[in-house]
């Protein structure tokens, strides 16, 4: 089992949002905040980008796919700093639909409208996946790599 160990306390930021097509327009708009912030729509312009793409596609899903009445979602940011991985960004979206997991489609019809989501996460990001959480809720979440970690190259 292999832990990771930070070299810093990861920033985070964490927020909960209504179910609901705004809900999921002010969640990009603050995870945009957040990301700008931190300093990544500068210094990071392509992870930037991806990772609101990303935010977008999760809560698209956790509204479509994911809504219980009365329930919202929840977004979750993080940015930390290990040996290993280097600089990462973390991306989680919980819902309250722990019995709808998301499934990676094999085949695409050309004509579709929707259904290309999971396809665009695992595309734009280095890991993804999801997490039971609560007794009926998941979290599903993506990985971005900022900054590859400083290792000397092999002999």
């Amino acid at each position: 089992m292999t832990t990771e160990t930070p070299l810093e306390n990861p920033r985070s930021r964490t927020a909960l949002f209504a179910a609901t097509p705004k809900g999921a327009a002010v969640c990009r708009r603050l995870a945009r905040r957040q990301l700008t912030h931190w300093g990544l729509d500068s210094t990071h312009t392509e992870p930037f980008h991806c990772a609101l793409l990303i935010v977008t596609e999760l809560a698209a899903n956790a509204i479509t796919h994911g809504r219980v009445p009365g329930r919202g979602f929840e977004l979750h940011l993080s940015l930390t700093t290990s040996v290993r991985r280097g600089t990462t960004l973390r991306i989680e979206i919980s819902d309250p639909r722990g019995d709808r997991l998301p499934v990676l489609p094999t085949v695409h019809t050309p004509s579709a409208q929707t259904g290309r989501g999971l396809t665009l996460i695992d595309a734009l990001s280095h890991r993804w996946g999801t997490i039971p959480r609560h007794p009926n809720s998941k979290t599903v979440w993506a990985e971005l790599d900022l900054v590859a970690p400083d290792v000397p190259d092999a002999p």
